[in-house]
C-alpha cells in the first residue's frame, strides 16, 4: 500500500502547467524577436553556436526534477507489513441529500457545503466505527460503502456536489432502504444512519422505510439543515452574485426546511432529530446518541509498518538538476564539426 506522509505538499504539482504556459510563451516571444531581425536561414548562419534544442532539453529536466522534489517532500511511504487487528466499534452510514434545494445559502456557504464540513469533522473524530455514505436526489447511490479508511472517506466526501445525481427529487425512503441494505448484519455490529437533508418536497414513505429499519436494529437520526423561512436557490452556486433560480411563472422559487417531516422520519426510526444552524451542524448532539448503540469486536487487516520511500524520488530529482546545470544552451562547436553521415563527393 502507497501513502503519501503529506499530501497537501502534492499540490504543488498544480504549478508544473504555470510552467509549460510560460517557457512556451517565453519561447515564442524569442523566435518573433530572432524573426524580426531578418531571414530564419541567414539569422541561424549569423548564430552558429545558438542552440535552438537544448533549452527544451534543460526545460523538460528541470520540470521532471520539480515533480519529483515535489513527491519526494510529500514523503511516499510504502506498507511492508499486514496484521489483523482488533477493532471494537459500530457502523455508520451518512444519507446526504444533494438535491438542488441543498445549494440554497440560509446555511454558509449554502446547505450542502455546511453539512459536508460537518461530516468531514466527524470523520476527524472517528476512530473505531465504520462509515459509508449514500447520496440520494431523486435516486439514491452508494457514493462509499462501509470502511475504516477515513483518507478515503474524506476524499470520497470531497467529490459530493449537487450534479452527481442525474434525477431531481427528495428520495428519502429510497435512500433509507439502501442503507439497510448496505450494513452487514452478520457482524452483529451497532448500526444507525444520519439522514442530513431539508427534507423537502420528499417522493416516497420515509416513514416506513425508517420504521422497517428499526425493525431490523438500525436508528435512524435525522438532522435538518435550511431555516423555516427559506431561502432561494442560485442559479449559478459558484458565483456569489448570480440571480435565482425562478420557476415557470417567473416567479422565484423558495425552498424551505420542512422540520416537520425530519421529526416524524426520526420518531419511526427509533433516532432524534437535531437542527442545524450556522454555529452548531447537530453532530456531535446525534453522536452522543449513537455511543449507545452496541459496539462488538471485528477483525480488521491494516498495514503496520511503513518505509519512507522519499530519498529515491530526491537523488532522481538531484540527478536531473546536476544534468540540467551542464547541459549549456550553446552547441558544442567540436561535436558540431564532426559530421560523421557527411557523404564526401569524389
Amino acid at each position: 500500500m502507497l501513502r503519501f506522509a503529506h499530501t497537501d505538499i502534492l499540490w504543488g504539482l498544480l504549478v508544473i502547467p504555470v510552467f509549460i504556459l510560460l517557457f512556451i510563451l517565453v519561447s515564442r516571444w524569442k523566435r518573433k524577436a530572432i524573426a524580426s531581425l531578418g531571414d530564419k536561414t541567414v539569422v541561424r548562419l549569423m548564430m552558429p553556436q545558438v542552440s535552438f534544442s537544448r533549452p527544451w532539453l534543460k526545460f523538460i529536466f528541470f520540470v521532471v526534477a520539480y515533480a519529483f522534489v515535489i513527491i519526494g517532500m510529500a514523503d511516499p511511504q510504502l506498507g511492508s507489513k499486514t496484521e489483523e487487528v482488533k477493532r471494537k466499534g459500530a457502523d455508520l452510514m451518512i444519507l446526504l441529500d444533494v438535491s438542488n434545494s441543498m445549494l440554497a445559502r440560509d446555511l454558509a456557504p449554502n446547505r450542502l457545503e455546511n453539512a459536508k464540513r460537518a461530516i468531514s469533522q466527524l470523520i476527524d473524530r472517528m476512530h473505531d466505527d465504520r462509515i459509508g455514505l449514500i447520496v440520494f436526489a431523486g435516486e439514491a447511490y452508494v457514493q462509499l460503502p462501509m470502511t475504516t479508511d477515513y483518507s478515503a472517506a474524506k476524499l470520497f466526501l470531497n467529490t459530493v456536489s449537487t450534479g452527481m445525481v442525474p434525477t431531481q427529487g427528495t428520495a428519502i425512503g429510497a435512500a433509507i432502504e439502501l442503507g439497510v441494505k448496505s450494513f452487514d448484519f452478520k457482524n452483529g455490529t451497532g448500526k444507525a444512519m444520519i439522514l442530513i437533508t431539508d427534507a423537502e418536497n420528499h417522493e416516497d414513505n420515509a416513514m416506513e422505510a425508517a420504521s422497517a429499519a428499526k425493525s431490523r436494529g438500525v436508528m435512524v437520526n435525522v438532522i435538518g439543515v435550511g431555516s423555516a423561512e427559506g431561502a432561494p436557490i442560485p442559479a449559478e452556486p459558484n458565483n456569489p452574485g448570480s440571480t435565482d433560480r425562478v420557476d415557470n411563472s417567473g416567479n422565484k422559487i423558495i425552498t424551505k426546511l420542512n422540520e416537520q417531516m425530519g421529526k416524524d422520519i426520526a420518531v419511526a426510526g427509533g433516532g432524534i432529530y437535531v437542527r442545524a444552524n450556522n454555529s452548531n451542524s447537530g453532530l456531535s448532539i446525534v453522536m452522543d446518541q449513537i455511543a449507545k448503540v452496541q459496539r462488538k469486536e471485528y477483525d480488521n487487516k491494516s498495514f503496520k509498518d511503513f518505509e519512507d520511500r522519499f530519498q529515491f524520488f530526491l537523488a532522481i530529482a538531484l540527478a536531473l538538476l546536476v544534468a540540467e546545470f551542464f547541459i549549456s544552451n550553446r552547441k558544442n562547436m567540436r561535436l558540431s564539426a564532426l559530421k560523421l553521415f557527411e557523404v564526401k563527393k569524389s
